[in-house]
């Protein structure tokens, strides 16, 4: 198991990094979504997590994005906790899981369990 978290906040990342590694979860680390994407083209990753933060484009062509790059790896966006409700089911609409900050190894866990069921 594998995830690329895709957030500029060295510090949540490397928390998160590390709470995932004692739960025998690799991580993989992206400051933006180019580098993530790149990282995609070269590993294989069972979830993406990226900061909604970090979105350029709609929630539908960032989907449209993730999913070629990485045909059928869930996606988990990450929203700040005042995030309007509409922001959040456009994403949840597009295909994506929404998690709001601050979020954990096991928030991550439990998602990657409800993607496979």
């Amino acid at each position: 198991m594998k995830f690329l978290v895709i957030d500029q906040d060295r510090g949540v990342t490397e928390r998160l990094g590390l709470a995932c590694l004692d739960r025998g979860a690799g991580v993989i680390i992206a400051d933006n979504v180019c580098e993530g994407v790149r990282a995609l083209l070269r590993e294989v990753v069972t979830m993406v997590v990226v900061d909604a933060a970090l979105l350029r484009l709609t929630a539908r062509e960032q989907a449209t994005l993730f999913d070629r790059v990485a045909p059928g790896v869930p996606v988990v966006v990450v929203v700040r906790p005042d995030t309007p409700l509409e922001a959040r089911v456009g994403f949840e609409l597009a295909g994506f899981r929404v998690l709001t900050r601050p979020i954990s190894a096991e928030d991550l866990l439990e998602k990657l369990t409800a993607a496979t069921v």
